[in-house]
């Protein structure tokens, strides 16, 4: 087992340095190249002054280049914060304030957006490297190298100080309050979880593995991690294909992808564009999704085409490290409304379903999801309170490094051994005096062949409703949907007190830049459309 994550490409280089380890259209590079550009820039991070334990943000496009910048700071001993690229600076600021960075690296494509940041930021002192071979300037910042000059430095990589429960990157993900929380993942906690994929998944050198997701989310973590570790191809996908499901379908078939690993809501994008033929995709051995609930009628629509496709759901928060159980399908649902687990703890990991007093509920009932073992971040950065309310000791444990995650999702666990995701905690709700899950609604919408898209959200009221719920949905091309027309058929599957009473219809429904359905938004609009109601 490797020690660090870099290690992975420091093997594969010595293995086939010659093979394709990344590609994005026309930009690819070996194992070799990766390996050698990668340390030359960690040579010349350590020059510049980046100390072990230091933060780099990276302000770079998905691209075979972000790669090398993030095996390069993780080499140097220091730790990389992936931005998202699609926030405001506004947003941006306040995470790299509070991440303390050493420095930054930045592409031609990112001077204005860091820029911005600096704005925000007032005055800093950040050192900032370009990642292209031509230094770069903006209003607020000149920077201090760039790719040209490391060609001198040496071509192995320094002599780390950095242990596994050293941090490799800060990923920042949405708090409840607004303000993003920063999780450290360390390099342990990446290839306990990269260790167990690669065996059960069966990765391979003759792999090549869709990059789909942004480098700030950490699905992409797998992508990376999980590619370098057998020695595969990486074939980023262009974020431009992000709203073409033709080209998502046909960005499968010409690069013959073997695995494909996305948020559901792209395979929900592509099943209902209709995208995929009869034993499409001959080369492609597994589907995995991670992030959200993928409806089961999607799943149908996967399995029926693509008999020789194996495919597994993966569940986990950020806080646990890309993924904590899986389930791989059996055979293809009957039922539309049949349920899909979470299934089983991946390697190193327990899900304990408990009550309020933290005891393990019996089987069939509903409880808490609580995640323990290899995974668990070691807390949200520099925020001691959030991290003692999220990060429990075990109960009755001796060691006060054996800890739980409280997820905020509720769970139960099937008479099958199996643990069921009933939906996040914030969406059991009350109206008119019935507790429903927001999440049983939603599916039995998705169920409709009439829609496209659908989500369903809640808004709080002071009558005796207590909540009034809302969906927002895309009708399928060419269909004529009415709000009535959806409450008659979901009356067939909904008791009448589950029944969405405030309706939007829209031509996409928004997303977030983990491709995540953005629900707060969606909750806004309903906010302030009065006129969303049938």
């Amino acid at each position: 087992m490797p020690k660090l994550l870099q290690d992975y490409a420091s093997r594969q280089a010595e293995l086939r340095p010659n093979a394709v380890a990344v590609t994005l259209g026309r930009s690819s590079l070996t194992y070799g190249e990766l390996e050698t550009t990668s340390s030359q820039l960690a040579w010349r991070l350590r020059e510049a002054g980046c100390r072990r334990g230091d933060r780099i943000c990276l302000l770079i496009p998905k691209s075979p280049a972000a790669i090398v910048a993030m095996l390069g700071v993780i080499k140097a001993d220091a730790a990389y914060i992936p931005v998202d690229l699609a926030s405001p600076p506004a947003r941006l600021a306040p995470m790299i304030r509070i991440s303390e960075p050493w420095g930054a690296l930045v592409s031609a494509d990112t001077v204005m957006l860091l820029d911005d940041i600096l704005k925000e930021i007032g005055e800093h002192s950040l050192k900032i490297g370009s990642i292209e071979r031509c230094r770069l300037e903006g209003r607020l910042f000149a920077s201090c190298f760039d790719m040209s000059e490391v060609d001198t430095y040496p071509s192995d990589p320094p002599e780390y100080e950095n242990t596994a429960d050293d941090i490799a990157h800060i990923l920042f993900t949405s708090g409840s309050t607004g303000v993003p929380k920063g999780v450290p993942i360390t390099h342990r906690n990446v290839i306990a979880f990269v260790e167990w994929a690669r065996n059960y998944f069966r990765l391979e050198p003759g792999d090549r593995i869709s990059g789909h997701t942004a480098l700030h989310f950490d699905l992409s973590t797998f992508d990376v991690y999980g590619t370098l570790s057998a020695g595969a191809e990486l074939h980023m996908v262009p974020p431009q294909l992000n709203l073409l499901p033709h080209g998502l379908a046909e960005f499968i078939r010409s690069n013959g992808l073997t695995q494909w690993f996305s948020v559901p809501s792209v395979l929900n994008f592509m099943a209902k564009h209709d995208v995929v033929m009869q034993n499409d995709f001959p080369t492609l051995k597994r589907m995995l999704w991670c992030g959200e609930v993928l409806p089961t009628p999607t799943l149908i629509h996967f399995m029926q085409r693509l008999p020789h496709v194996r495919f597994t759901n993966l569940y986990g928060p950020t806080e646990a490290t890309i993924a904590s159980s899986y389930y791989t399908v059996p055979e293809c649902p009957r039922d539309a409304l049949t349920p899909i687990p979470i299934g089983t703890a991946c390697a190193g990991e327990e899900l304990l379903v408990l009550d309020a007093h933290l005891n393990e509920v019996p089987p069939g009932e509903i409880g808490d999801l609580y995640i323990r073992g290899a995974g668990l971040s070691p807390g949200y950065w520099k925020d001691p309170e959030k991290t003692a309310a999220a990060f429990l000791p075990y109960p009755g444990a001796s060691n006060p490094k054996d800890r739980i995650y409280k997820t905020g999702d509720l769970a139960r666990r099937g008479e099958d051994g199996l643990i069921y995701f009933v939906g996040r905690a914030d969406t059991q709700i009350k109206s008119r005096g019935y507790r429903i899950d927001l999440g049983e609604v939603e599916a039995a919408f998705h169920s409709l062949e009439c829609l496209e898209e659908c989500a369903v959200v809640a808004l709080p009221t002071d009558g005796f409703e207590g909540n009034t719920i809302c969906c927002a949905y895309v009708p399928r091309q060419g269909q004529s949907v009415s709000p009535p027309y959806l409450r008659r058929q979901a009356s067939r599957l909904l008791p009448s007190y589950a029944l969405p009473t405030r309706w939007l219809a829209m031509e996409r429904l928004p997303k977030n830049a983990n491709g995540k359905i953005d629900r707060p938004l969606l909750r806004n609009l309903f906010r302030h459309d009065t006129s969303a109601e049938t």
